[in-house]
């Protein structure tokens, strides 16, 4: 396989480096793993180290370990180990949702209504799809979020952190691996200590595989071929009460294209469907299809410790994504000669800057009052240049420029009553401002691709992208906590979310969303700590619903206050260890229902239409010139999109000692994803993706500092769709399997 040897000088000096030595020794501050409910499992969601069953927040907590042992390689595979967790594929964004609230909406407008964070940085919405490796754990916090750090989330966040520098300490890992598709991979780190007050920590990955689906249409495409490499280098500081880590990070990914086809509909709906291949994993493209990730991030972090615990952070981050993807439209190769079915493709050509800067003010871990302080400020940078072409000439270019600030102010605090009653507040402050330039221009009849690129190409400026818009929130949580003995919390809390607005061009503004989250909860640890339960009711009302939809006086993909939401439902986790087996799993259940709305529909627009509304409007569904009379649809509403009713999972492994210090681990999982709706017309036969359910398995042998793997995953080789685009269904990955060696030292 071909693969592209201009990598980012960085990842390849890291990965160089890397194959000298072993593995991570985590260090004690680093969170425990969730199958081993015998230690304790440390989340630091609150900006303090604490044992996730003393937090009253449904939390799913993982350790870098249990990462690697559940195949959890990017944060897509989060949902198989998160209940109430989907993240469904739509092209250039994934969609992260927390019990039916987060991203509809692949639009650069829409801000993410689940934060997610990397080593306590803000990740906008064009997340790098990049492969999780020294990794110190993960957490995805459920409800909304914004009263402790960063931006503000009506859904939820997920905090990702990766593995630091080790003061005193020389150590390392090399985890090599191959499989089916040719899947090459190899990941480590150097942790190196200089002097009793720095070290460094260098880490970097390399991972190759074949195409995943066969194109048998012209284009030929390696489509879902991959070829990453990652390279990261942190150094740590300190001195007293002070320290500071810095971190720069390079990644660079490239797909052959992403697998999607015309969603499996009548003819009426979508005629492009007669070209669909109905062959699992087998797709049909007549245009070259490709995928180019780059990005690049720097993060400093100070902390000063005053005598006493009082603690000073500052956070300072910049970050810059770069995304290149050129679809197959029409995910087809249909005769060009038909004059109604030509052959369309398309490519979004992103590039989002993102700086950020955050203070925290935390208290000491002693005393009857606890409390966070905290600012934020956070300024992105979007540029976006489609193109879009219709039987190889250019139809429309959007190329909208995006200017967005957020800030913010925040607290929360807590106070202990007795010994075991206590009380949280918190409040949140949030502003926000958006300005648009730039323009949607269409293109003469016959431009070409060199005429595209030209300095004067002919095209027409058709519709302005110029808008602005600015809103304002104040958000916060009041909970009440009962800890009646050392081994069962009991809470209860509301909390306000809110998820800024934004502009929709030409001329128009979309409202922020807003959540009201009542919740009751119960963490319990049983039988002698070998048995850890979460147990949690919540009941929400969803606000100002944001939805991609079709914007008439464009033609283009817009954003608009759809509906507002009721949701409730209840969530259920459980670890245990019963000497040498594990037994681990989560459920959820998520009772959606919007209400009634009217949109465009988009399965009464003909193939190739991109116009604006008829001026005057005539007939609804018919051509004019150069113009197009849409169809607006009501529906007296369902549940929320991306929101399935039911999620849960379920893994085990034993432990076999076969003596000589070696050890034999089998594990199983399981992975329940419900069906959801991915567009609100609510027509079963193209807005739902169907219930999967997935099977992975692996058997580890461990001798000392060296570990042997044999995994699989989607063990059955389902084929199941995971996301929507447009008419198009995009699909997920199908049975991998291989071995894995790992070498600590």
């Amino acid at each position: 396989m071909k693969f592209n040897r201009v990598a980012p000088w960085l990842a390849s000096a890291l990965l160089a480096t890397t194959c000298l030595a072993a593995a991570p020794a985590f260090a004690a501050d680093q969170p425990a793993g969730a199958e081993n409910p015998d230690k304790d499992i440390v989340v630091t969601a609150q900006r303090r180290r604490e044992n996730v069953q003393n937090v009253n927040i449904a939390v799913t907590a993982l350790s870098g370990d249990a990462l690697v042992d559940k195949k959890i390689t990017r944060a897509i595979d989060l949902q198989t180990a998160a209940p109430g967790l989907t993240i469904s594929r739509s092209g250039v964004t994934d969609s992260f949702n927390i019990r039916g609230i987060g991203l509809a909406s692949g639009s650069p407008q829409v801000t993410n209504g689940v934060a997610t964070y990397i080593d306590g940085v803000f990740q906008p919405p064009i997340v790098s799809n990049g492969q999780f490796y020294d990794m110190a754990g993960a957490e995805v916090l459920r409800g909304p979020q914004g009263t402790l750090s960063g931006a503000n989330s009506t859904g939820g966040a997920v905090y990702l952190t990766t593995q630091r520098p080790k003061l005193g300490e020389t150590s390392g890992y090399v985890s090599a691996n191959y499989g089916n598709f040719n899947n090459v991979g190899v990941n480590g780190a150097i942790n190196l200590p200089f002097g009793d007050k720095v070290a460094v920590r260098a880490s970097g990955l390399f991972n190759q595989h074949d195409a995943w689906f066969k194109d048998v249409g012209p284009a030929n495409n390696q489509v879902e071929r991959l070829a990453e490499i990652d390279g990261r280098i942190q150094a740590l500081y300190k001195s007293g009460g002070f320290q500071a880590n810095v971190k720069v990070e390079a990644t660079q990914r490239k797909t052959g294209g992403l697998a999607l086809q015309p969603i499996n509909t009548t003819v009426a709906n979508n005629p492009y469907v007669v070209g669909r291949t109905n062959t699992p994993f087998t797709v049909s493209y007549d245009t070259p299809t490709s995928n180019f990730e780059r990005a690049f991030a720097t993060v400093l972090e100070m902390k000063y410790e005053f005598d006493g615990g009082l603690t000073l952070r500052s956070v300072s981050a910049y970050q810059n994504k770069r995304v290149y993807l050129v679809n197959d439209t029409d995910g087809t190769s249909l005769n060009p000669s038909n004059s109604t079915l030509v052959p369309t493709a398309g490519a979004n050509n992103v590039r989002e800057r993102e700086y950020s800067q955050e203070i925290n003010i935390i208290s000491p871990d002693s005393g009857k009052l606890k409390y966070v302080l905290g600012a934020y400020a956070q300024r992105n940078k979007i540029d976006l240049r489609n193109w879009n072409t219709v039987n190889g000439n250019f139809s429309t270019l959007p190329q909208p420029i995006t200017s967005k600030l957020l800030l913010g102010v925040f607290g929360q605090a807590t106070y202990q009553l007795n010994d075991k009653l206590s009380v949280d507040a918190g409040l949140r402050y949030s502003r926000f401002e958006v300005n648009g330039a730039g323009a949607v221009y269409i293109a003469a009849p016959g431009v070409t691709l060199a005429q595209a690129l030209s300095t004067s190409p002919p095209f027409v400026r058709a519709i302005s992208q110029v808008g602005n818009e600015k809103d304002s929130r104040a958000t916060g949580k009041v909970a009440l906590n009962y800890k009646p003995d050392a081994n069962n919390l009991i809470f209860a809390f509301v909390a306000r979310g809110y998820k800024n607005g934004g502009i929709n061009p030409p001329g128009g503004t979309f409202a922020p969303e807003t959540v009201m989250d009542y919740e009751l909860g119960w963490k319990s640890t049983l039988f002698n700590r070998h048995l850890r339960t979460q147990l949690g009711a919540f009941y929400m009302k969803y606000n100002n619903f944001q939805m991609d939809v079709i914007n008439p006086a464009s033609g283009q993909s817009g954003v608009v206050n759809l509906a507002n939401s009721e949701i409730k439902g209840f969530e259920a986790s459980f670890q245990s260890k019963f000497d040498a087996l594990s037994i681990d799993g989560g459920l959820s259940y998520v009772d959606s229902s919007m209400s009634a709305l009217t949109l465009v529909n988009k399965w009464a627009i003909p193939a190739g239409i991109t116009f604006p509304q008829c001026s005057p409007a005539g007939t609804p569904g018919t051509v004019g010139s150069g113009c197009f009379n849409y169809v607006s649809t009501s529906t007296s509403g369902g549940s929320n999109l991306y929101s399935p009713k039911w999620t849960w999972n379920v893994s085990a492994s034993y432990r076999i000692e076969a003596g000589d210090d070696i050890a034999i681990t089998p594990r199983i999982g399981y992975a329940y994803v419900g069906s959801q709706w991915a567009y609100p017309t609510y027509q079963a036969s193209t807005d739902l993706i169907p219930a999967r359910g997935l099977w992975q398995g692996s058997i580890t042998i461990d001798k000392g500092t060296w570990k042997a793997e044999v995994y699989g995953t989607n063990l059955a080789n389902k084929f199941y769709v995971a996301g929507q685009s447009g008419k198009n269904e995009l699909y997920g990955a199908p049975r991998e399997y291989g071995v894995r060696v790992t070498k600590k030292f």
